[in-house]
């Protein structure tokens, strides 16, 4: 996409969830996994590349030790509807007997969530939770329901805080929906 074009598409967006309710969901997730996963060391796994904003923020309001690592899977591309699940890059860390927290941007089918889930159980990991920062509501049910939620968001096509909209705008500290979609 031109820059025109991202452009014409940030300025017919709406806002659907502001840069303060989104540092405000951030905190309270934070927290939340403390009380959590204090004791755990755990393994926080970041999908990306949509989870850098929130892993980013997320991570320095950890209170607790941990490992970090990423994984890399997609179902979009560069596209807007979700197709077959491409396995980019597996973690380096053995998750075998770990508790693992995975962190994505958001969760809306749930495919991606719920395969990612099932690889890392059989691969070994005593537990895997995971946490996002938007929840999408789709109006049914989902394979998978995340265990720390920043954010519900409507069943809209949203960009920004590490969701982009045909590869631009991940970087918004606030979450738009795009007109039309």
């Amino acid at each position: 996409m031109n820059p025109q074009e991202a452009w014409k598409i940030f300025e017919e967006a709406d806002l659907v969830c502001s840069a303060e309710e989104s540092a405000l969901a951030v905190r309270r997730v934070a927290a939340e996994i403390t009380a959590r996963l204090r004791d755990a060391n755990p393994l926080v796994l970041a999908v990306m590349g949509g989870a850098v904003v929130f892993t980013g923020q997320l991570l320095t309001q950890l209170a607790f030790p941990l490992d970090f690592d990423y994984l890399h899977v997609t179902r979009y591309g560069d596209v807007t509807t979700g197709g077959q699940l491409a396995w980019i890059v597996e973690p380096r860390s053995d998750v075998a007997g770990r508790v693992v927290l995975v962190v994505d941007d958001i969760l809306d089918e749930g495919v991606t969530l719920a395969a990612i889930t099932q690889r890392l159980r059989e691969q070994g990991a005593s537990e895997v939770l995971s946490a996002v920062f938007a929840d999408k509501n789709l109006g049914r049910s989902k394979p998978i329901a995340a265990d720390f939620v920043g954010v519900h968001l409507p069943n809209r096509y949203v960009f920004g805080f590490g969701m982009d909209v045909k590869g631009a705008w991940r970087n918004l500290p606030a979450v738009y929906a795009v007109k039309g979609l």
